[in-house]
């Protein structure tokens, strides 16, 4: 019984003959997945296959198809016809852009930008830049692409407000290796020519910097991220940088302030550096919802990577279940929840921070000074 199959040997079966089973958690499947393929994750796989058929052979696979090797080896030895994908989701990925017509591609997108999605995407795209003042005449922007979905979409609407805008203005697509195995940094540069991103490419060795780090490895190499991408901007002559978080990124961030946090606090649409005289930050993504962005994903069939850090590196990022260690992940579930009930919750934990009460706070901060409701009422 062969033990794996390669891409091409998958491509020549017929698809009756076998079943494709990804064994990634939901959000990685959601994101992209192999044609025809189902999910059955990793935990529930290992627990519970009698539903497996057994007239069939079992094309099991990852990430990179490592994990999914032992779990056909283990689905094997209970008889059933199973095989390892060799190279998993990031092998059948790569082969897939490879294969795409670069110049097609890239039009149906931008015809896509124009049309398709132009109220839910680059409408929003365009009133934040309007509402937060976020582009003037002559800037120079540093959009920081990671590779994932939000970014290589912000790069493609930036091309696009550069081409019908009313005033010129510079753009730099900046990518930033902070150690990406062979496998991402191909798919990442694979997709930029695919979309027509003219990439800038500059190497860090940030993810064996955190590797070993115990505590919070997440928040240092995002700090460590930024401040690669500021400096490198500076050197490349910009003045802002340009970062793809999205409307429930916001929301998701206020109510984790708030829950773990204990404060108010929010993901400004733009910022001054503290630590690059000059620079700023921005974020036109701030006004577009994640549905939408994965609309537009799955409509014009993109996939891009999901996580490409040596943490997650193997198979996938953080289970959506219960027992997950994500704390954003939790606040998405429970925003989730909360919108079934009521579909307005979205909306207004965005609004809560646009409609700040001073006279019902018990105390604020401003420039690192505490301001007490006491210090009025005294004087009432």
């Amino acid at each position: 019984m062969i033990e794996e199959i390669t891409i091409q040997e998958l491509a020549a079966m017929e698809p009756s003959a076998c079943q494709i089973i990804d064994m990634r958690d939901s959000t990685a499947f959601a994101l992209g997945h192999i044609d025809g393929a189902v999910l059955i994750p990793q935990k529930e796989l290992e627990a519970s296959h009698e539903n497996l058929p057994k007239d069939k052979t079992l094309v099991i696979y990852c990430r990179s198809g490592i994990l999914s090797a032992d779990v056909a080896e283990q689905l094997r030895e209970e008889g059933y016809a199973a095989v390892n994908l060799v190279g998993g989701y990031v092998k059948w990925l790569q082969e897939k852009i490879r294969r795409e017509t670069k110049n097609e591609k890239a039009a149906e997108v931008e015809q896509g930008l124009r049309k398709k999605f132009h109220r839910v995407i680059f409408s929003r795209f365009a009133k934040a830049i309007k509402t937060y003042d976020l582009l003037q005449p002559n800037d120079r922007i540093a959009v920081c692409i990671s590779g994932g979905k939000d970014s290589m979409l912000m790069a493609k609407l930036f091309q696009e407000i550069q081409r019908h805008g009313k005033f010129p203005f510079e753009l730099v697509f900046l990518v930033m290796d902070p150690g990406y195995s062979a496998e991402n940094r191909q798919i990442i540069e694979s997709n930029a020519k695919l979309l027509q991103i003219p990439i800038t490419v500059f190497e860090t060795n940030i993810f064996d910097s955190v590797y070993h780090v115990q505590n919070n490895p997440c928040y240092l190499c995002a700090r460590m991220r930024r401040g690669h991408l500021y400096n490198k901007a500076k050197e490349l002559g910009c003045n802002k940088i340009a970062l793809g978080h999205h409307f429930d990124d916001v929301i998701e961030t206020i109510l984790m302030s708030m829950i773990y946090g204990g404060q108010v606090e929010t993901m400004m649409p733009k910022l001054h550096s503290a630590n690059f005289e000059g620079m700023q930050l921005i974020r036109p993504m701030y006004l577009i919802r994640e549905a939408d962005i994965k609309h537009w994903c799955r409509y014009h069939d993109l996939q891009f990577i999901q996580c490409a850090c040596h943490f997650t590196d193997t198979c996938t990022t953080c289970d959506p279940d219960e027992q997950t260690v994500s704390k954003r992940m939790v606040v998405k579930q429970l925003i989730a929840k909360l919108a079934e009930e009521n579909p307005q919750i979205e909306k207004n934990i965005f609004r809560s921070v646009e409609n700040i009460n001073l006279n019902k706070i018990i105390s604020y901060q401003k420039d690192h000074v505490v301001h007490s409701f006491l210090d009025d009422y005294r004087n009432e």
